[in-house]
């Protein structure tokens, strides 16, 4: 199992200016729509459709992650479209949709995160170490911290969004 160690930031704005400026390199940006078919306090199991949307390819993965917040173990894999399908279809759930936005900033690499169901942007920054997390000094523009409110999860939005559409 891999460990992934990530800060969230709640992204006000896109940062255009900085795109404009070439600070900001967009690298790629991907259509995603995940389901989850599993999730307690510290587990959760989900399925990913991933359209690259600068080449057309199309990928489908299964993840596990255990733990909450800063530091989590992961194990994450492709599968084909077929289990996908049939995954999705069995459990009958409305899937996530976000676009992310992979960019270099600062020799950084960073993934935006914009939401269609709801009005939220994330940004998400990786680290190698518990440590190099925490001494991260974010710029103001990446917007509050929220590596830490579960309200921002995505898990907990996709159950929001499963009690709003079966309402």
């Amino acid at each position: 199992m891999s460990l992934e160690i990530e800060r969230k930031f709640l992204l006000p704005a896109f940062p255009s200016a900085l795109v404009e400026q070439a600070k900001l390199h967009l690298v790629s940006e991907q259509r995603i729509e995940q389901t989850y078919l599993a999730i307690d306090e510290n587990q959760e199991l989900r399925v990913r459709r991933i359209v690259d949307l600068g080449s057309g390819d199309v990928s489908y993965t299964h993840t596990f992650k255990l733990g909450n917040g800063l530091s989590r173990e992961e194990i994450e894999y492709n599968i084909s479209e077929s289990i996908y399908e049939q995954i999705v279809k069995a459990f009958g759930f409305v899937p996530l949709t976000k676009n992310r936005i992979t960019a270099e900033w600062d020799g950084r690499i960073i993934e935006i995160d914009t939401y269609d169901q709801i009005e939220l942007s994330v940004l998400e920054v990786e680290f190698d170490s518990v440590e190099a997390a925490n001494a991260f000094q974010a710029p103001e523009w990446f917007g509050v911290d929220i590596s830490s409110e579960r309200k921002y999860s995505n898990k907990k939005v996709w159950r929001e969004l499963q009690a709003s559409t079966t309402t």
